[in-house]
């Protein structure tokens, strides 16, 4: 066993609650990928990281949900830089963190932190009459293809029609086996679609999205900065989207309100990255006994 600190961050959110949580347990990328899992269970949040110096970069993150491991997440990554630097961890105005899915160069700009996300990878078209059943909806609530996106992580992104069926949507377990099958999952975890409207939950916001998540995750996730940015190409790429920069939003009907500023890097047919910026509110912090040889 042994002690590691660890701080617990909201998120894509200046105030306490809101936005999406994530714990980061500093010097604990080595431990055991089961205890790793276990912690993220034991904190009932979608996911955590744990960090360790990097030879490649400024440092080493690990990115888990309950179930596995993920190469990169975008709440998680706002979240673990926010806790470096209240810290003092983080010198000047900018770092690199090494991710598996390789470098993530972070900007400070103020108390706003912006990832940026790796050029997007735009893979499997999904039958909207599959993904309508995923999220039992009629076909007619979804206006584009769905098709998974990836700028780091993929999501199926699935543009509704209007806030009435995104608030109706609801994750139904057996077609999402088969929306998983359709991008080369073994299984349904993160494949559940991501959905999205052209209409912001405020007057500030520009898309208002939500993300259905099957056991053992929470039911939904609060903020999803990596989908964000998978959602972000997405529009840009099909011209559903007219501005070069917008404000993303989620998370609002469960009363944990996130925002994040979503920047296109080059031209909508050739982008070369997604920049993603929010900010993080460190909730609590202490310590925590984890066992280092794994359960």
């Amino acid at each position: 066993m042994g002690w590691y600190d660890f701080d617990w961050v909201d998120a894509f959110t200046d105030r306490a609650f809101g936005g999406n949580g994530c714990a980061v347990v500093h010097g604990g990328a080595a431990l055991p990928e089961d205890v790793c899992k276990a912690y993220v269970r034991e904190t009932s949040l979608v996911e955590c990281t744990f960090t360790e110096p990097s030879d490649i970069a400024d440092i080493r993150v690990r990115y888990f949900l309950a179930s596995r491991e993920i190469p990169f997440a975008g709440h998680p990554t706002i979240a673990t830089v926010a806790a470096l630097r209240s810290r003092g961890l983080v010198q000047g105005d900018h770092l690199t963190l090494e991710t598996g899915a390789g470098i993530v160069a972070i900007q400070l700009n103020g108390d706003e932190i912006e990832m940026t996300q790796v050029a997007p990878q735009f893979g499997a078209h999904v039958p909207a009459e599959l993904v309508a059943a995923t999220v039992d909806l009629p076909v007619d609530a979804i206006i584009s293809p769905p098709q998974f996106v990836s700028t780091g992580l993929p999501f199926c992104i699935t543009v509704l029609r209007d806030h009435a069926a995104l608030r109706a949507a609801r994750l139904v377990e057996e077609p999402l086996r088969e929306v998983a099958k359709s991008a080369g999952h073994s299984g349904s975890d993160m494949a559940e679609p991501f959905l999205v409207t052209l209409q912001g939950a405020t007057e500030r916001g520009d898309t208002f999205s939500r993300l259905l998540m099957a056991p053992p995750n929470p039911a939904e996730d609060p903020f999803t900065g990596s989908a964000t940015g998978a959602m972000a190409a997405y529009l840009w790429k099909y011209g559903l989207m007219n501005k070069d920069s917008f404000t993303a939003e989620q998370g609002h009907d469960m009363g944990r309100p996130g925002q994040a500023t979503v920047t296109r890097v080059g031209p909508p047919k050739a982008m070369t990255g997604i920049k993603v910026a929010g900010r993080g509110h460190i909730l609590m912090r202490g310590q925590v006994d984890l066992p280092e040889a794994g359960l």
